[in-house]
C-alpha cells in the first residue's frame, strides 16, 4: 500500500514523534523513508541595516537543513529504508514539489498545532501541504515537552 512515504523535517523539538509514526508505517509496508528538509531561501533579515548577508543566511539554512536531516535518520529504526534529500526554497512549495518528484504514496509530517494569533502570523506549513498534496498525509502532533 506505501512503499514511499515522505517525511519533511526542520529539525524542530519534538520531531520524534513523526519519526515513529513514518518507521512504524514503513517497517508495516516494508517501505522506504525518504527525510527531507527545506533550506528556506527567504532571508527575513536581508536588508541594508539587518546585518545577515545571502550567503550568510544560505550558508546558516543549509547547514540546519542537513542538521535536521541527520537527526531524522538517527531518530529512525536501524531496520527502516532510508533517502535522504536537502532542498532549497520556500518549504511548503518544495515539499509539494518533492511529492510531485519523487515516488512518495504518503506523507508523515510534524505540527505544533499553533491557533489563534500564533497560526494567523506564523502560518502552517502542515495545513498548506493536507491541503494541496496529491497523496494522504499523516499530521503528527510534535511532542515539545
Amino acid at each position: 500500500m506505501y512503499q514511499h512515504i515522505l517525511l519533511p523535517t526542520d529539525g524542530s523539538e519534538g520531531f520524534a514523534a513523526a519519526a515513529d509514526h513514518a518507521a512504524a508505517v514503513a517497517e508495516r509496508f516494508d517501505a522506504t523513508v525518504h527525510v527531507l528538509s527545506v533550506a528556506d531561501t527567504r532571508n527575513r533579515f536581508e536588508s541594508p541595516s539587518s546585518g545577515l548577508s545571502s550567503k550568510v543566511w544560505d550558508e546558516a539554512e543549509h547547514e540546519r537543513a542537513e542538521d535536521a536531516v541527520a537527526a531524522a535518520v538517527d531518530a529512525l529504526p536501524d531496520g527502516v529504508a532510508v533517502e535522504t534529500h536537502v532542498a532549497e526554497g520556500v518549504p511548503k512549495t518544495a515539499i509539494l514539489d518533492a511529492i510531485d518528484d519523487l515516488p512518495v504514496d504518503l506523507v508523515v509530517m510534524g505540527t505544533h498545532g499553533r491557533t489563534g494569533i500564533d497560526h494567523y502570523l506564523i502560518g502552517s506549513v502542515a495545513e498548506k501541504v493536507v491541503r494541496k498534496s496529491p497523496v494522504p498525509v499523516m499530521t503528527v502532533r510534535l511532542d515539545e515537552d
